[in-house]
């Protein structure tokens, strides 16, 4: 099965939530006019997408139909699948790995799936021929190290751990100096996601990040931050806080299958304008792949 396949079944909730609720507006409706958009833009709201998101998208909707003159309501469709797909469209949405070694800082509340996301990306990045360390710099969630540990044996790649407990940036030092001796191509690193107590989190990464800086000051750095597309509009509240404590450079959502919540990809994209890197699908360690947008959209919206 292709991973477009799998994401058509994954967002399967979504997919029919959004399309059963356009086909009864479609058919209630023999003409393009404002009360279509209003019902339109109510549908995409309940959808998870969030009021701003909606009310722009309707308002794009609305100069695309009087510029194109607009009358059939699958064009509408259309139009608004493009612009779904435009606001997915950020820039940097490649990750940014060029250097050796590259880092990549994994962020997330606990529960999201941020281990297995570290895993899955890992597995990712060995199947395009990149040596890949782990570093389990969360070293204060009981079982943290051990679960990253199991995926480092899944992967087949080598892992840095200390004790729980441990002070995080020294795990991330000790990773460094490893990553540095054995010529490896990506650094990841777990950290803790302990957002309740945002004034630890952010001394933990603001010393991490000055670990890194001082000893691999021209590398390239992504910040990854974990979303559970489950949480629905919680995940922006996530997305906001912990944009407070790092300068996140992309997304990872897990746990698009099973979920009706997926709409709110767009909108947290749009009020952040940070790019999905990595979408999961799957509990299996293939089913995350690199974020397209034209098929995430064709995939929720027939």
């Amino acid at each position: 099965m292709s991973f477009f396949d799998k994401l058509k079944i994954g967002l399967g909730k979504t997919k029919d939530n959004i399309n059963e609720k356009f086909n009864d507006m479609f058919s209630n409706f023999r003409k393009v006019d404002e009360n279509l958009l209003e019902e339109l833009e109510e549908i995409l709201i309940m959808s998870d997408i969030g009021m701003d998101t909606s009310t722009e998208i309707i308002s794009r909707l609305r100069e695309k139909i009087k510029k194109e003159n607009i009358k059939e309501t699958q064009e509408v469709k259309n139009c608004l699948k493009n612009i779904m797909k435009d606001i997915l469209e950020v820039k940097d949405k490649e990750l940014v790995i060029e250097t050796k070694p590259s880092i990549i800082l994994v962020i997330g509340v606990n529960g999201v799936g941020k281990t297995t996301s570290i895993g899955k990306i890992a597995n990712n990045l060995k199947k395009n021929n990149k040596n890949v360390l782990m570093a389990a710099a969360d070293t204060f969630r009981a079982a943290a190290v051990e679960q990253l540990e199991i995926w480092s044996d899944r992967v087949g790649c080598d892992i840095v751990k200390k004790d729980e407990g441990s002070d995080p940036a020294s795990v991330v030092y000790d990773a460094i100096k490893k990553a540095k001796a054995n010529n490896t191509d990506v650094l990841i690193c777990d950290t803790a996601g302990r957002l309740h107590n945002k004034k630890y989190l952010m001394d933990e990464l603001y010393k991490i990040q000055k670990v890194i800086d001082r000893e691999l000051p021209d590398a390239d750095k992504e910040i990854l931050l974990v979303i559970d597309a489950t949480t629905g509009q919680n995940a922006i509240s996530q997305v906001k806080a912990f944009k407070e404590v790092a300068p996140i450079t992309g997304l990872v959502l897990t746990k698009l299958d099973g979920t009706a919540k997926g709409g709110v990809v767009i909108g947290i994209v749009n009020e952040n304008k940070i790019p999905v890197k990595f979408i999961g699908v799957g509990e299996g360690i293939n089913d995350m792949e690199v974020f397209n947008s034209q098929d995430f959209v064709d995939a929720i919206i027939e």
